[in-house]
């Protein structure tokens, strides 16, 4: 399926702290969330072990809010948690 990255997910993603490769390996690897109306969602746990604004996280959870159209993945937005997570 193809894999379609919007601007806004970009400019998302870059404010929030993740790139493109990990919004691809979300959408490759990630584990389905729930999401409202004809949305869908993954997500995924990453090794973080750095400090963001300030604070020191051990992973960050990323989280990519999508549509499926046609034979292709749009996404719609991201957002990315920072903490711990067991598995």
């Amino acid at each position: 399926m193809n894999i379609q990255i919007e601007p806004h997910t970009l400019q998302r993603a870059e404010e929030r702290g993740t790139n493109i490769e990990e919004i691809q390996i979300v959408l490759e690897q990630g584990t389905e969330i729930p999401a409202r109306g004809n949305r869908k969602a993954k997500a995924k746990v990453f090794t973080f072990k750095k400090e963001r604004l300030g604070r020191y996280y051990e992973q960050k959870r990323v989280e990519v809010i999508y549509v499926e159209e046609n034979d292709a993945i749009i996404t719609v937005t991201v957002y990315v948690f920072y903490g711990e997570w067991k598995d």
